[in-house]
Parts: C-alpha cells; structure tokens; sequence
C-alpha cells in the first residue's frame, strides 16, 4: 500500500528578533497558531495532532512545553514534544500522516535565547568530564572545523566575510528578520574574535521566534492550498557524539540525511532549484552545501555564487537562528518558495519546483536532517 503524500498547506513565522523583551514564550507561539490558519478554511478543530520542538534548557524549566500547551491549542488533542530542531518534529507529523494516524498535523517550533547563556547551553551538550570544564562547545568547534577547512580548500577569512555580508543583505530584503544595520564584509572582517579564525559575525545569530508549519494529506492539502509543496522525502543521521572521532572536513551525518532523503524521493541526485540551508557558522553553511551535494568537497564557495541553486534566498542561519526553529524556519521559506514564487521573489524564468530543505542540531553541527519538496 502506497504511503499518503503529505504537504505544507501554510505557515507562519513572528519577526526574528535578537530579543523579543516585550513577548514571552505564550505571545510568540500563540501568534503563529493564530497566523496560520488564515485563508485555508481550517482551524484548530481540524487538527489532528500538535508536535512542538522547544528545548527545556533553553526555556529555562523542566517540561517547558506544558505551560504552553494553551497557546499551542493543544488542549484535548494529542500532543507531542521533540527536544531538537524543528524540522525533526516535522518529521514525526508527516510519518504520522503517511501512517494514517491523521490528516491534519500541526507543528510549531520557538525559541528565547535571549534569555539563556546560549555558550553554556552548547557547552552542555559535550563530553563531561574533559571537555566541558575547559569550555569546548559550540564556538570552539567551529573554530577547528574553520581552520582544517580554511587549510585544505585555500578558502580565505575575506571569502567568508563576503558571504557573511551576503545572508545579511538576503535577510534584511527578505524582511521577516530584525536587522539593523547590514554588516559589509569589512564589518564582518573587524567584529571581534569569535573562535579563530571565524569573528563573532561568521557564527549564526540566535535570535527569539516562533514558527508554525501546517502539513496535511494530500487531498486536505489540494483543497485548501493553492499550490501546495508536497514533501516527497525525508532523511535524519547522527554523528558520533565525540567530536574528535568526527572526520574534520565533512559532514558525514549531513551526508547520510541527504542520501536517504534523495532516495525516499525517488531522485539520482540533488536536484532542486531551491535550496535552504541551516549552519552553526559560516563554515558549517559551505560544509553542509556540499554534503548535500550541492557543490563538491572544498567548493561549497562557489555554489552560494551560481544560480543552478538558489540557496538561502532568505539569508539561512547566519543572520538568524532561533536555536531550535532553524530548521523548520527553512522548511517554511523553502515552502513559500515553491507555493509562492511571485510573492518571494523567487521567479526568475521559470518558478522552481524542487527544493532542499536542511536542518542541523548538536556541537558541530553533529545531528542532521533533509527534506525535499516539489510542487
């Protein structure tokens, strides 16, 4: 028996802000549950189930999510919670579709890091009893990752500071993120060190946001979407939680999602118009291009400057990463993409009908997780 095909029918993002000061968890998510219902003629009532990706550290409490559970509508429903990125909750809903345990799934992903240490956080996550104490996290990881990239592929630290200054600019057109001032590559060049080689603005800015996807069986999805993005394959992979086992050049994780997910959706190879991607820094966004198999190994640089892919036309991660809602943030861009090229700027000759969707958790970009998307 064929699986049901499932499809992103609508979304809805807040604003991504360094600090929402004036919202709390409730208001952000309340406002993306609010959001994404209009002009598809459904409503709470049709939703089957409710999958949320938070993260109780981040927030801050234990079991977080039951003190939003109101403004998730998620009383007298069934409801779920992944304790990693967005796009994995994504996941869990289409399975639970396909596996005919519903029509109607809703998933919502948010996010405050503003009002955590977002260092000790990563630094949570690593080994112990030798790593923690010395402070590897997050940041120290990229830093080797950068160096061992920069050394092997002759990338520059003024290569990477244009593409910085590039996901800033597509962010701020893109107007769905708060930015202040657009950093030039000289700005990003003279930021201070963040883990060297990369400055503070060559790692992703996590900002405070909330994001909900509504997915649907295809025959809901028809009726109440336009031009609906149907996710035709889906693939996860985990590295090893050991950093320093982990190969230095690659992102062997990233390239096992994406292999699962090219096979699940029939393709021979990546090949997709549009492709949005998530990135812990500027060097984890090169490396997970090319283990997607958008670009060679070493030459994830020249894929962000070709049109063959479009990739991050909304800016990715750099600008913007609500930790724990990256991922689903890129499957709801890529969607509109898709859904709505006139609307995103996205039709250049023909409207793209394939897209590329990467999410990424863990230090080091260490668990990932891909969709594709046709329409």
């Amino acid at each position: 028996m064929a699986l049901d095909k499932v499809g992103v029918v609508a979304t809805a993002q807040t604003e991504l802000r360094p600090a929402w000061g004036n919202a709390q968890h409730i208001d952000l998510i309340s406002s993306v549950v609010t959001s994404v219902f209009k002009g598809t003629g459904l409503s709470l009532d049709d939703v089957d189930f409710i999958i949320d990706s938070g993260s109780d550290v981040l927030d801050g409490r234990s079991i977080s999510n039951c003190g939003f559970l109101g403004a998730l509508g998620a009383h007298h429903k069934e409801e779920a919670r992944v304790e990693e990125d967005g796009l994995w909750a994504a996941l869990y809903g289409v399975n639970k579709i396909r596996a005919g345990s519903g029509a109607v799934g809703l998933i919502v992903a948010y996010s405050k890091p503003s009002e955590s240490n977002v260092d000790l956080y990563w630094n949570a996550q690593v080994e112990p009893f030798y790593q923690r104490p010395v402070g590897f996290g997050q940041r120290a990881a990229n830093g080797v990752l950068a160096q061992q990239y920069m050394a092997d592929h002759g990338v520059s630290a003024d290569d990477l500071a244009a593409l910085v200054a590039q996901r800033w600019a597509s962010a701020a057109q893109g107007g769905r993120v708060q930015i202040d001032a657009v950093p030039d590559a000289a700005a990003v060049l003279a930021a201070k060190e963040g883990a060297a080689p990369l400055t503070e603005l060559m790692f992703a800015r996590p900002v405070d946001g909330a994001v909900a996807v509504l997915i649907a069986r295809e025959d809901v999805a028809r009726r109440v979407s336009r031009n609906p993005a149907f996710i035709t394959g889906m693939g996860t992979s985990m590295a090893t939680h050991s950093f320093a086992t982990r190969d230095r050049d690659r992102l062997v994780a990233a390239e096992n999602a994406a292999k699962m997910a090219y096979r699940s959706a029939g393709w021979d190879k990546p090949d997709a118009q549009v492709a949005e991607v998530s990135s812990s820094s500027v060097i984890g966004e090169l490396m997970a291009i090319e283990a997607l198999g958008l670009a060679d190994r070493g030459k994830g640089l020249s894929a962000t400057k070709g049109d063959k892919v479009v990739i991050n036309r909304s800016g990715g991660a750099l600008p913007a990463d609500p930790i724990m809602a990256t991922g689903l943030v890129r499957l709801a861009e890529a969607s509109r993409q898709l859904s709505q090229p006139e609307l995103n700027g996205s039709s250049r000759g023909a409207a793209p009908s394939r897209a590329i969707v990467h999410g990424a958790g863990g230090v080091g970009m260490q668990n990932n997780c891909v969709f594709t998307l046709e329409v």
